[in-house]
């Protein structure tokens, strides 16, 4: 289940929702397409703002302004691009520009399996190689929630034109997240101890579809492998991926570090619990580490 997971549609009303934010924003999207090392095609989007019109300006005539700062956006499992809309919002207000990409295996992307950052951070690596033959950008940032968090974590210590990322509600491994699930999001005991047999059994049959082990898929292992900034977001009434995996990744962390708790807030929801603070951490932290880029000179 874990492995093959619903795919969520880019229906037309999904689309028209994004552009009318994108149309809000004085911003607008193109196609963009990159073939993963296996082959697979990844399907998503590039999203920018547009100059400021000169007066009697026509609207079709509007040409793309020069962002020097992209952020890729992973979004969570079962989901798609458009997931990440309201970050992708407060993001272009601010003058970024923002790389909506559809997971492997979910939305239009291709692949029949979910690895949650085992194959997904060599996605990463040919989105950002494509990236920057594409726009050349001067600063590449990472955003991502649940499992597109842990995804983003596990892609920054593999990529290093990664400069840092803001992560919400990722696992501390693959591991230990299944011992979560199967202790019905109560108590990880229950799948460590009475379940055990059960988890086990699924992490073998993990190797053998996916070709990977429950061990390999750490983000707490990632973050001590390179010392990039990382903000976490801990949400505190999440039961899905309780605070524990975010305090395990901060306490590995080498890099610059900062984990904000929103309390009151369930899983992957901290910017519907304090918008205007999730806003402003998440361009702060972009900006503080913006210094750190490589001059493009």
């Amino acid at each position: 289940m874990s492995l093959h997971p619903v795919r969520r549609a880019l229906s037309p009303e999904l689309i028209a929702e994004a552009d009318e934010v994108f149309r809000r924003d004085n911003s607008a999207r193109i196609p963009f397409e990159v073939r993963a090392a296996d082959g697979a095609l990844l399907r998503g989007w590039l999203v920018q703002p547009f100059k400021e019109p000169r007066a009697g300006l026509q609207v079709s005539s509007r040409s793309y302004a020069y962002v020097s700062d992209w952020v890729l956006l992973f979004h969570g499992v079962s989901d798609n691009r458009v997931g990440d809309l309201g970050v992708a919002d407060f993001l272009l207000r601010a003058g970024y520009g923002v790389v909506m990409m559809d997971s492997r295996a979910h939305g239009e992307s291709e692949g029949d399996l979910a690895t949650y950052g085992w194959k997904e951070r060599e996605d990463a690596n040919s989105i950002v190689t494509a990236l920057q033959e594409k726009v050349k950008p001067h600063c590449i940032f990472a955003f991502g929630v649940s499992m597109g968090a842990a995804i983003a974590l596990q892609a920054a210590a593999a990529e290093p034109h990664i400069m840092a990322v803001v992560a919400e509600a990722p696992f501390s491994s693959f591991r230990e997240a299944s011992y979560d699930y199967a202790g019905f999001h109560r108590s990880p005991w229950l799948g460590r101890i009475l379940f055990r047999p059960v988890v086990e059994a699924g992490f073998i049959a993990t190797w053998k579809l996916a070709g990977f082990h429950a061990s390999d898929v750490a983000p707490a292992n990632s973050v001590a492998q390179r010392p990039f900034p990382i903000l976490l977001i801990g949400d505190a009434d999440d039961v899905v991926i309780p605070l524990r995996h975010q305090r395990t990744i901060y306490s590995r962390a080498i890099g610059q570090k900062g984990l904000w708790i929103v309390d009151g807030a369930p899983h992957a929801s901290a910017m519907g619990a304090a918008p205007n603070e999730y806003e402003r951490r998440v361009l702060s932290f972009f900006q503080t580490v913006r210094t750190m880029c490589p001059r493009s000179d």
